[in-house]
């Protein structure tokens, strides 16, 4: 796909966010000969994707596609179609193009080799501006003029309109508002009428009520190699206590669920496996070997090496007296039941669920609403857990709506001014 001929007066479109989903969407566009000037109200570019490198840089994942798509839940029909075309496999490739091999980890996780977002970033941004991508940055989009000018205002408060030829919102979700990723557009397309769906977070811990000594002792304490199940499901991976509950990878993959049930009950009761690896009866022979008065937290380190967290975990659930029998303390330590009250702030969520809803746009991402206008990234209604969904979903979007873009700017040339 190109842009208009080479005849026409070069189109413009304006790349409203930094971030990856808004960088691979000026980087298309630009290749294909638009101009592209991309604008942040940050000082800087990328805030958000170097934070997630700090761990890593996880860009993607390795597991064969089928199930790479069945992460994306509710959204995973509307999304299929654009990680299709903009697969795992093409944004190793393009890492790949900017200098930066990747590797698959243990876990099936992708990583650049370098294990970080910075050298990754460097590379990109030169591109984009040997591409003559122009940034415009300290600019906080305010929305549209009442001729539909473009709104931006700068870091002095004065005000600026734009008229490009069309647009690619890419501006984030509602968490990290340090980073950029406040969700303050939302009013601006509501008023548009742009369909929303609230902002709630995702990837999040949840609150828990623990005892203060528990809290006092092991906030910071991390759960290893556990299980964590909740209506039918089971996640293995580990879990953090935090001082009023519980966070982790095995907990962000089950927190749209846990979510929707405490909307619904009110809390939601996970159970931990804290030996998923060894079945009840396994562990129950274990722990019928005799043991001269050894105390019940020696038992279980001695028997099970069981960690004083899990040890104290396993009283946090089923109360101060843990059972003496064998089978019955084998039973606790399979299915230690936790309840969550309520899930952490939005802003300490890494991501965020809600925004555009998929109804809103077309298939190339266009909002229904406000034709030449492209929605990309986590503004858009949908969430993935963590190991590389997130950003390979950024990714796909903002390239799927560069590809809207330039269709969009096909289309009106062929038809001429008058459209």
């Amino acid at each position: 796909m190109t842009a208009p001929a080479s005849s026409s007066p070069v189109p413009r479109v304006a790349v409203i966010g930094g971030g990856p989903a808004g960088l691979m969407a000026a980087e298309i566009l630009a290749a294909a000969g638009v101009a592209v000037t991309v604008h942040d109200r940050m000082p800087s570019l990328g805030r958000k994707l170097l934070m997630a490198g700090r761990g890593g840089l996880n860009l993607t994942h390795s597991e064969p596609l089928p199930a790479f798509l069945g992460r994306y839940g509710a959204a995973a029909r509307r999304l299929a179609p654009l990680i299709e075309a903009f697969p795992p496999a093409a944004l190793r490739a393009w890492a790949q193009g900017l200098g930066q091999e990747t590797f698959v980890g243990s876990s099936g996780r992708v990583f650049p080799t370098a294990l970080k977002a910075s050298p990754l970033l460097r590379a990109w941004l030169a591109r984009l501006a040997g591409l003559g991508v122009a940034f415009k940055l300290r600019q906080t989009w305010a929305g549209w003029d009442a001729s539909g000018a473009l709104m931006f205002r700068g870091a002095d408060g004065a005000t600026a309109a734009e008229r490009p030829d069309a647009v690619i919102l890419a501006l984030g979700g509602a968490s990290w508002a340090r980073l950029g990723s406040d969700g303050a557009w939302a009013p601006a397309l509501a008023a548009e009428g742009v369909a929303l769906t609230p902002f709630a977070p995702a990837n999040s811990g949840f609150k828990i009520a623990w005892s203060p000594g528990f809290a006092d002792r092991f906030a910071g304490t991390p759960l290893k190699g556990v299980a964590v199940s909740f209506a039918g499901r089971t996640v293995r991976g580990e879990a953090m206590i935090t001082r009023d509950g519980l966070e982790g990878g095995a907990v962000y993959a089950l927190s749209a669920a846990l979510r929707a049930a405490i909307a619904r009950d009110g809390s939601a009761v996970v159970e931990i496996d804290l030996r998923p690896d060894q079945s009840a009866a396994q562990l129950a022979a274990k722990l019928d070997r005799p043991g001269r008065g050894d105390s019940l937290a020696n038992r279980l380190r001695k028997a099970l090496n069981l960690a004083p967290v899990a040890a104290n975990l396993l009283r946090e659930a089923h109360g101060r007296d843990l059972p003496a029998d064998p089978a019955a303390l084998a039973a606790a330590v399979k299915a230690a039941p936790i309840v969550l009250t309520a899930p952490q702030a939005l802003d300490r969520a890494i991501s965020t669920a809600g925004g555009v809803t998929l109804d809103a746009v077309d298939d190339a991402l266009q909002l229904r609403a406000r034709p030449g206008v492209f929605v990309a990234g986590e503004m858009l209604d949908w969430e993935a857990p963590t190991g590389g969904y997130l950003l390979q979903a950024c990714f796909a979007t903002g390239a799927a709506a560069a590809r809207g873009v330039l269709e969009f700017l096909s289309q009106r040339e062929r038809k001429g001014p008058a459209a």
